[in-house]
């Protein structure tokens, strides 16, 4: 089995890397694991993923990274399955309302990839073998930090986290039918833009601890 664990930066994946079972990337015929860096935001990670799929054509591609949390019950630090995407910000705002390409008809909300507007992954049931909570995202190019329009946001796709590159991982793995799964560890809450207050550092630890898991799991069951 192929697995490629991908992320925005390096620095999301590099502890897996280190911590990992080296069989995984080096003699296994069982579990071979390598490593990809996709770029930050929804066009570099949209291009380089399909670059990776058409010349390595893995067999999971697991997206690795934090996110930020509209959900400020959820614990920083937490890691979640992402279980479908929305585009947040592919659209126009006209008096004060926020109209996507849905919205005005500029693609049909079941048109494939989507489904009810939605990228929604199909693989969960299968790769979610740690049983992680599974939540629905957006993907933005610009980071939410107003609260009028982390309100908006919420009100109209009522999501749990929010990423630059999650909806780039599902539209490319579903429209090539590559099985994917989107792990992200919650690094702060939506809107808080003093660092001192993210947990950056616990959530890469938490993402490491879960993906390391998750590929034990997987080299078990071949």
């Amino acid at each position: 089995m192929r697995v490629v664990i991908s992320s925005a930066t390096a620095n999301e994946w590099v502890k897996i890397n280190e911590v990992i079972n080296p069989l995984y990337t080096g003699e296994s015929q069982r579990l071979q694991v390598s490593f990809h860096v996709s770029g930050v935001g929804i066009l570099p990670s949209t291009f380089s993923l399909s670059q990776l799929i058409i010349q390595q054509q893995p067999d999971l591609v697991i997206q690795a990274g934090i996110a930020g949390t509209f959900d400020t019950r959820i614990p920083l630090g937490k890691v979640v399955a992402v279980k479908d995407e929305a585009l947040a910000d592919t659209g126009v705002e006209e008096n004060g309302k926020w109209k996507d390409v849905f919205d005005l008809k500029l693609q049909a909300q079941n048109e494939p990839p989507f489904e009810k507007k939605k990228l929604i992954n199909p693989w969960l049931e299968k790769y979610n073998i740690l049983k992680l909570p599974e939540v629905s995202g957006v993907t933005i190019s610009q980071v939410t930090t107003k609260a009028e329009r982390a309100r908006q946001i919420e009100k109209k796709y009522n999501p749990v986290v929010e990423s630059m590159e999650g909806a780039a991982l599902h539209y490319v793995c579903l429209q090539t039918v590559t099985p994917f799964i989107q792990i992200r560890g919650i690094s702060n809450y939506i809107g808080e833009r003093n660092k001192a207050n993210w947990k950056i550092k616990e959530a890469l630890d938490n993402v490491t601890t879960n993906v390391t898991k998750l590929l034990d799991r997987l080299y078990k069951l071949k």
